[in-house]
């Protein structure tokens, strides 16, 4: 207890500086953090991505659609244990402000390949009923105010059009890294006016989402698919759900090694103002430290000084650090819903902010301990006054 109202008051005796120096590493170990959780943010579909399903779709590119009569082949191959589909709608509601996103999904089997959607029965059965019902996400319903049975237009882009809606379920995550900020409605209800409209895109659909029995026939499965459909007019390509994911995710990598790169740049930069700060505090004290000397402590007991000091201001402006990205967090992803649908601060995160600061709190002393250390008594008292 002695040791810790010593270490306080060191710490304190130039009020202002330590002020400044713990505020600056508050401001560092909060942008770190944030920083950190934008990445956490940019993989969470990779992350979120299950090892059960497979991606198919046309080997050329996303853009192009396969026909909906492979369903049942890929049905029938060894291993898969179920199948649906979808297609990506690009709808706008109101305004191109208003992005979410939106599919059109094969109802009747969706919710059973993606479990981590957890929808009431009672508003699945509604919404299986009716053709133009829809099923949004929690965030987004809450987002836009919507309540199920309230009618919803989007404006088609891919597919022109004015399209409506009937709200019958809103679907939550099973856990905090589902995104709860899509949109489904019937795949049946765009290819019936597809038919009636534009009868050539009609009977495709953009990707199938393959079940599987055992995670470990992944690759197997998958060549399979592709050798199913080798030589037709469109090819497949199948792979993992979290290579499918990180196909979008490797579009943007350089912004990510950038941000990565950024929060390390601030790490480094709060160490040298804290090695500066225990500089500054070791020159003015080398008269003490040589009384301390002359007490008989020896050098053991002058470092932990030193290190004491500097882990507890490193320590403090981390603690505050930590707390405030929490709330902070909450309201960036608040703000920033419509593309970071899951933002939240990871464990990792925040153990990396701890051992960050012990680092630097270590480093940032170690010149300022070995010259208290070494000076010599007679040196050292010289200086005093």
């Amino acid at each position: 207890m002695f040791l810790v109202k010593l270490l306080i008051r060191n710490a304190f005796r130039h009020r202002l500086r330590t002020l400044l120096t713990i505020l600056g590493i508050t401001v560092a170990i909060l942008a770190y953090g944030l920083l950190q959780t934008v990445v956490t943010a940019w993989y969470a579909g990779v992350n979120g991505s299950s090892s059960t399903r497979l991606i198919s779709r046309n080997a050329v590119s996303l853009v192009f659609s396969l026909p909906l009569a492979y369903q049942e082949r890929i049905r029938h191959l060894e291993g898969v244990t179920g199948l649906t589909y979808e297609n990506w709608f690009g709808g706008v509601y109101i305004t191109e402000k208003n992005f979410f996103p939106n599919f059109a999904v094969d109802a009747k089997s969706y919710f059973t390949i993606y479990p981590e959607f957890v929808l009431p029965p009672e508003q699945k059965r509604a919404f299986l009923l009716d053709r133009k019902g829809c099923v949004a996400g929690k965030k987004l319903a809450e987002r836009f105010g919507w309540k199920v049975g309230d009618t919803v237009s989007l404006k088609g882009t891919i597919y022109p059009g004015t399209w409506e809606f009937v709200v019958r379920g809103i679907y939550g995550g099973a856990d905090k890294s589902t995104d709860e900020s899509q949109f489904f409605f019937h795949w049946d209800y765009l290819n019936e006016t597809l038919k009636k409209t534009i009868a050539r895109r009609a009977d495709q659909v953009g990707v199938y989402v393959i079940g599987l029995k055992n995670p470990q026939s992944a690759p197997e499965i998958a060549l399979a698919v592709d050798a199913t459909f080798r030589n037709s007019l469109a090819e497949t390509l199948t792979e993992t759900e979290k290579a499918f994911q990180l196909s979008f995710v490797s579009m943007t990598e350089a912004i990510v090694v950038a941000i990565r790169i950024v929060s390390f740049v601030v790490i480094i930069i709060i160490m040298v103002v804290v090695a500066n700060t225990m500089a500054m505090t070791a020159r003015e004290r080398i008269g003490e430290y040589a009384i301390f000397k002359a007490l008989g402590f020896t050098g053991y007991h002058i470092a932990g000084m030193v290190f004491g000091e500097s882990l507890f201001i490193t320590l403090t402006g981390g603690t505050i650090g930590i707390l405030l990205t929490f709330p902070v967090a909450a309201k960036f992803g608040e703000i920033m819903g419509t593309f970071f649908p899951v933002f939240q601060v990871e464990r990792a995160t925040l153990t990396a902010d701890i051992v960050f600061c012990g680092i630097v709190g270590i480093i940032a002393a170690v010149f300022p301990t070995w010259r208290a250390v070494r000076i010599k008594i007679a040196d050292g008292l010289r200086r005093i006054g």
